[in-house]
Parts: structure tokens; sequence; C-alpha cells
């Protein structure tokens, strides 16, 4: 496996076309310059991978607690936070192309609430994400 994605990496730094099918999307996000989803029969787009990337993803700041949250302060309530079960972590979601994200009116909040950080971490969507989410919007 490893000499076939040797030899397909070969192929690309000499300009050849390379049409790929796979089911490991890890795989297409690590070789591909353009992404096409196929479901059911049926193309649900074609476009430029990095592209595509920047249009459909989306990024999520981790926050670690100091101290376990039962629950989320009233003044947190209007955030799309996710509050990790053992209480340690906040997860939110934002669209990186907003013209406002509203991370730092969370961490103003955060910090009025009483709630102090042990870390703060940053992951970009992938593009497994990204295809979950659009062969679930074209089943519905």
């Amino acid at each position: 496996r490893k000499d076939m994605w040797n030899t397909v990496n070969k192929l690309k730094k000499q300009g050849v076309t390379i049409i790929l099918t796979t089911h490991y999307i890890e795989e297409a996000e690590a070789i591909a310059d353009r992404i096409g989803v196929i479901n059911g029969g049926e193309i649900l787009l074609v476009e430029d991978k990095d592209a595509l990337m920047a249009r459909m993803g989306k990024k999520k700041i981790r926050i670690d607690l100091v101290e376990a949250a039962n629950n989320l302060p009233k003044k947190l309530k209007s955030y799309d936070l996710d509050l990790a079960e053992d209480g340690m972590a906040l997860t939110y979601t934002y669209d990186t192309k907003s013209e406002r994200t509203g991370i730092t009116g969370l961490l103003n909040d955060l910090q009025a609430a009483g709630m102090q950080m042990r870390d703060v971490q940053t992951q970009q969507s992938s593009l497994e994400d990204i295809f979950v989410g659009l062969v679930k919007e074209s089943s519905t």
C-alpha cells in the first residue's frame, strides 16, 4: 500500500492527472487537488480541495477548564457550546468566514463567569467532517 502511494505521489509531481476512488477520506485529503463527492450514484460536488475546505470548513476551539463545570452559566447559554461529560472542557464551533466569530465575547464572558482556562486549542474541520455533512444533507 505504501509503495502504491509513493508511485501516486511521484506521478502527481510529474503533473500526471490521477483519478482516484477511495473510501479512505484521509488519503484523499492528503493527496488530492480536487475532490468529488458521490452519494447514492449522484455527484454532489466536484471542487478544488482547498476551496472546498475554506468554503465548508468550520473551526473548533476547545477550552480546557481548571475546575469542572456541572452546567453552563446563564451568560454562556447564547453560545453554541458543548460541555464535556466530565465538565472539564468546552467546545465552541464557529465559521471562519464570519466577520465576527464570537471568540472574543466568549472569552470575556468565561472570565466574567469566573471560569478559569487551563488550555485553549483550535482544530480545523477535516475533509471527513465535510463529507459526512454533505452526505447527511443529501440524504434528507
